[in-house]
C-alpha cells in the first residue's frame, strides 16, 4: 500500500462500543422500509344464536380483515361440543384461530341437545328437525356477521350427518359452498348397539385409537368438550345407512370424506367407498385417508394436517364457483 495511503477498514469491523446502533443510510428519493409488524392472533370468544326461539351455543373467531373470504361452520360429533374443534393442546391445532388466521369467520356451533339447548331439548333432535335448526341459526348468525363467499362445513362423525342434511335443503348456487367431514361413513364396522347413547358412550379405544395419536394435554381439555349424547340423536344412528341413501340424492355441492388411519367405527373397503360415493348428487366427491390419526382427528397430533386439508378444499369449492361464474354463458 502507497506510503500515505490511509488503511482501509476490513468489510466485516465491528462497531466500537461508543458508536451506538447502526441505522441504515437513507439516500435522497430513497424510502424506509416499515419494521414488520406482529400479528396479534386470532381469539375466539363465546355466542349464543337465535335458531327460531331455540338458543345454540357457538365459538366464533374473525379474521383481522373484513369481509371473511367465508365462513367455516364446524359442526362436532356425537358425545362432543363446539370446543372440539378448538383444541389448545399444542400451538396451531386449533381449526378456528387456523382458519381465521387464513381470512375465514370460523363458526363452531353445539348442535341442538348439546351446550346451552340441552336443556330445552334434553331429548335432543332428529336429524331433519337438527338441520332446520342449524338453518335458522345460519340465518341469525347472518344478520350481524358478512359471510364473504358463503358457507362451507366441516363435520365430524355423527355432525357430518348433520352437514349432509343441511346440504340436501339447499338448492345449487345458493350461499353453501361445500363440505369437508371426517370420520363418517355408511357400513358399520359396529353392531348398531355398541354405538354411543345416553347411557353408552361407546369404547374409548373407537373413539380415540393408539393413544399416541394424541397430545398428553388433550385428554385433560376433553373435560371442557365432552357431553352425553341425546336420545333422539342416538335412536336414529342405527338407521343411518338407510337414511344416507335419501339425503346423498339431494346433495348438489363437493364433498371431501376423510377416514383416519385408525378409525374403528366405519368399514372403509372398496365396497363400503362405492356405498358411500354412489347415491351423491354431489358434482365432485372426494374420499380421503389421514395418516397418524384416529377418530378425533381434530383432537390429535394430525388435527393442523387435516383442517389445512380441509381449508385446501374450500380453496378448490371457492375457485370452481369463481371459473365457473367468468365462463358462464351471459
Amino acid at each position: 500500500m502507497p506510503a500515505g495511503t490511509p488503511a482501509r477498514p476490513p468489510l466485516h469491523s465491528a462497531p466500537s462500543p461508543t458508536d451506538g446502533p447502526r441505522r441504515p443510510t437513507i439516500h435522497p428519493g430513497e424510502t424506509r422500509m416499515a419494521e414488520p409488524t406482529r400479528r396479534t392472533p386470532p381469539q375466539t370468544r363465546g355466542i349464543t344464536l337465535d335458531a327460531d326461539g331455540l338458543r345454540l351455543s357457538a365459538l366464533l373467531a374473525l379474521p383481522q380483515q373484513l369481509p371473511p373470504r367465508a365462513v367455516v361452520v364446524a359442526v362436532h360429533g356425537g358425545g362432543m361440543r363446539a370446543g372440539y374443534f378448538d383444541s389448545r393442546a399444542r400451538p396451531g391445532h386449533s381449526l378456528l384461530t387456523l382458519g381465521a388466521e387464513l381470512g375465514y369467520a370460523v363458526l363452531a356451533v353445539d348442535r341442538p341437545g348439546y351446550g346451552a339447548s340441552a336443556a330445552q331439548l334434553p331429548q335432543g333432535q332428529s336429524l331433519a328437525d337438527q338441520s332446520a335448526t342449524l338453518r335458522a341459526a345460519l340465518t341469525d348468525f347472518a344478520r350481524n356477521q358478512e359471510r364473504g363467499a358463503g358457507y362451507f362445513v366441516v363435520a365430524h362423525s355423527n355432525g357430518g350427518k348433520l352437514a349432509l342434511a343441511l346440504a340436501a335443503g339447499h338448492e345449487p348456487g345458493t350461499d353453501l359452498v361445500g363440505l369437508d367431514i371426517s370420520g363418517l361413513g355408511t357400513h358399520l364396522a359396529v353392531e348398531p348397539h355398541d354405538l354411543p347413547g345416553p347411557d353408552r358412550p361407546g369404547t374409548w379405544r373407537r373413539h380415540w385409537g393408539p393413544l399416541r395419536l394424541y397430545p398428553p394435554e388433550a385428554f385433560g381439555q376433553c373435560r371442557d368438550v365432552v357431553a352425553p349424547v341425546p336420545a333422539l340423536e342416538a335412536q336414529e344412528a342405527a338407521r343411518w345407512p338407510q337414511i344416507y341413501q335419501d339425503i346423498a340424492a339431494r346433495v348438489r355441492v363437493p364433498v371431501r370424506f376423510t377416514f383416519a388411519e385408525q378409525e374403528q367405527w366405519w368399514h372403509q373397503d372398496e365396497q363400503a367407498l362405492r356405498a358411500l360415493r354412489a347415491p351423491l348428487a354431489a358434482p365432485h366427491v372426494v374420499i380421503d385417508r389421514q395418516p397418524d390419526a384416529g377418530h378425533n382427528i381434530s383432537l390429535g397430533w394430525a388435527s393442523r394436517t387435516y383442517h389445512l386439508q380441509a381449508l385446501a378444499f374450500l380453496e378448490k369449492c371457492l375457485l370452481a364457483r369463481e371459473t365457473a361464474a367468468v365462463t358462464a354463458p351471459r
